[in-house]
C-alpha cells in the first residue's frame, strides 16, 4: 500500500475529499489529506502551522497526489511539489491518474 498527501487548491477542497475516498478505497493508497476549513478562512497562526503540518505530511509520505482540475496548481501546491520532488517523492498528478 503506498501513502500519498493529497495536494491541491482548496478551490478543489470537497473534490479531493472525494478523491481521497476513491484512493483509499479502490486504489490500495493510504490517503494523507489536508486539514479541510469549511470554507472558513483560517488565522495567518493557523495557516502557518497548517503548512508545517502538511510538509511533514509530504515528508512521511510515498508520493504526492496533485489535484489539479482543469490544469490549476496553485502557489502553495507547488511549492509542495517543489518540496517533495526534492525529497525524491513520486509526483502523481490527477489529470493524468484516470479517474
Amino acid at each position: 500500500m503506498k501513502t500519498v498527501t493529497i495536494c491541491g487548491s482548496m478551490r478543489f477542497e470537497r473534490d479531493m475529499q472525494k478523491i481521497a475516498f476513491i484512493l483509499e478505497t479502490r486504489y490500495d493508497m493510504s490517503v494523507l489529506q489536508c486539514v479541510y476549513t469549511g470554507g472558513r478562512r483560517p488565522s495567518d497562526a493557523d495557516i502557518s502551522a497548517l503548512e508545517r503540518a502538511h510538509f511533514q505530511k509530504i515528508a512521511i509520505s510515498d508520493a504526492v497526489y496533485v489535484v489539479d482540475i482543469g490544469g490549476y496548481i496553485g502557489d502553495q501546491a507547488s511549492k509542495e511539489i517543489d518540496y517533495a520532488k526534492s525529497m525524491g517523492k513520486e509526483i502523481i498528478y490527477h489529470s493524468r491518474f484516470g479517474l
